[in-house]
């Protein structure tokens, strides 16, 4: 399967998906909080994308999953299915969202709070969202897949953590995972070369300890080997004919603005 550049109509839907996605995250955010179950914020988000937004929540029955969003809490690194345990004061945890719009996917990541993290938590979170920024600064025409994942990798190594390598970011369109993969560590100058209307995603998991880690029997959840914490941002970025654009910016990011 080859690298697919979006057309103008393509975007347009894409754009729209992308915002939906990034509304998602902003719902449920007064959710979050120590008590609050996982699978309460997953019918939380079911409810609004379906009833509310229209769309489609393009993780539920996909190759098996069983709910609409994914919630990676703690030393779980991705793909965390919401389960009945509640919060806890100091959890950390990331909500993954993917909508379907007209066809179209909108795929997105935030990092939560519950409560008032450790300085380590707060730390890795903050340098896994910068590794995604930098990552992100490195899209335009012309630019190698390579050169994102370089700086991701250098950025969280600097600060000694470290980059998962078993997961990456991904084409998106109407197709849910396609073509390029999109590595958070690499060289420069190396990879795919970026054309405008490419569109992917790119989503750093950074580990507090050691990268390796693990698939539970669910088949799903991914967790840190060493029992570390882990923390994820994710953007889906369009690659325009002057830099970049991402869809799924949430209000808060005046970077993007």
């Amino acid at each position: 399967m080859e690298i697919t550049l979006k057309t103008p109509e393509d975007i347009e839907k894409m754009r729209i998906a992308g915002r939906l996605a990034a509304e998602v995250l902003e719902m449920i955010e007064p959710y979050v909080k120590a008590g609050t179950t996982t699978d309460e914020l997953n019918q939380i988000c079911h409810d609004y994308m379906v009833n509310v937004q229209h769309t489609i929540p393009a993780p539920l029955n996909y190759h098996g999953f069983p709910k609409s969003i994914c919630t990676s809490v703690n030393h779980q690194v991705c793909h965390g299915i919401p389960g009945p345990k509640k919060l806890k004061n100091g959890d950390i945890i990331n909500v993954d969202v993917t909508v379907i719009y007209e066809g179209f996917h909108g795929d997105t990541s935030k990092m939560f709070f519950v409560g008032k993290p450790s300085i380590l938590a707060e730390r890795l979170t903050q340098i896994t969202q910068e590794c995604l920024y930098l990552g992100i600064d490195q899209v335009k025409p012309g630019a190698r897949l390579g050169d994102i994942g370089a700086v991701i990798q250098a950025h969280a190594e600097k600060n000694r953590f470290t980059i998962v390598r078993e997961y990456c970011g991904h084409g998106i369109g109407r197709i849910f995972h396609e073509p390029p993969n999109v590595l958070h560590y690499g060289k420069p100058g190396t990879g795919d070369i970026l054309q405008a209307g490419m569109i992917f995603t790119i989503e750093p998991m950074v580990n507090a300890g050691r990268r390796h880690v693990r698939l539970l029997p669910d088949e799903w959840t991914v967790v840190t080997q060493d029992h570390s914490l882990s923390a994820q941002w994710e953007h889906t970025v369009l690659v325009t004919e002057t830099g970049y654009e991402v869809l799924t910016r949430r209000k808060e990011e005046i970077k993007f603005t």
